[in-house]
């Protein structure tokens, strides 16, 4: 059979072997919100990609969750779920700015046993790597993941990392816990930032953003604006 693709059907595919799993209204919203009937050409682009088995798909969820054709993710498994978060931490991004250099499941070091961060992207300009935790872990579990973070901060490797910028130094990523639990840990080579959602970090630095411009119009009278460096 011989068949020619849009270029946001291959978008869609690309989109979807990406993040592994994508429920249908993430797309409306990404991909089809602009036409007049988001919903119904949703539907049938994606029937039409999964008849010709270019995506897989399961309905054990409502609205259908989207998979790539190679997928080693049961179609009941829980890790559908852990995608979708990772989804949502990356639609939230979106409203604020488009997140750069987009990596699902990062594996910096490239060996296991070291950092996995569920996300990294560049996000306003400032690299961070973000752990999306779901379920309640024991702050010595949290704290051992730390400090694998410290770890690979202290081997340097980091520094080579592609997306590094080539006309400056290179940059430690933040690290996000995206957690409705405040878990005690600490490290001093590092920045952990604990927040509930992306939606609450920008509500936090907006905050902080504020009090920085009243402290700067009070001691110069030409401030010429402020930036926010969130690293």
């Amino acid at each position: 059979m011989s068949f020619r693709l849009s270029q946001r059907d291959k978008d869609i595919i690309g989109f979807i072997n990406q993040f592994r799993a994508v429920d249908r209204d993430s797309l409306v919203e990404l991909f089809f919100k602009q036409l007049k009937s988001p919903v119904n050409a949703c539907n049938s682009v994606m029937v039409r990609l999964y008849r010709l088995g270019l995506i897989e798909r399961t309905q054990q969820y409502s609205p259908t969750v989207y998979l790539p054709v190679d997928a080693k993710i049961k179609k009941n498994s829980q890790k559908i779920l852990h995608f979708l978060s990772i989804l949502d931490v990356y639609k939230q991004m979106r409203t604020y700015d488009m997140p750069k250099n987009v990596i699902v499941e990062d594996k910096p070091t490239g060996r296991k046993g070291g950092v996995e961060p569920d996300l990294f992207c560049i996000f306003k300009g400032s690299p961070f790597w973000v752990e999306i935790q779901r379920t309640q872990y024991s702050e010595q579990k949290i704290q051992a993941k730390i400090n694998l973070y410290e770890k690979f901060f202290f081997s340097d490797e980091w520094k080579t990392l592609q997306w590094q910028p080539e006309d400056r130094s290179a940059i430690f990523p933040s690290v996000i816990l995206i957690t409705p639990i405040r878990y005690i840990v600490s490290s001093d080579h590092i920045r952990i930032i604990q927040v509930a959602s992306i939606h609450e970090l920008m509500e936090k630095y907006k905050g902080s953003s504020k009090q920085t411009k009243e402290v700067r119009s009070r001691t110069t009278s030409s401030s010429g604006g402020i930036k926010i460096n969130l690293t």
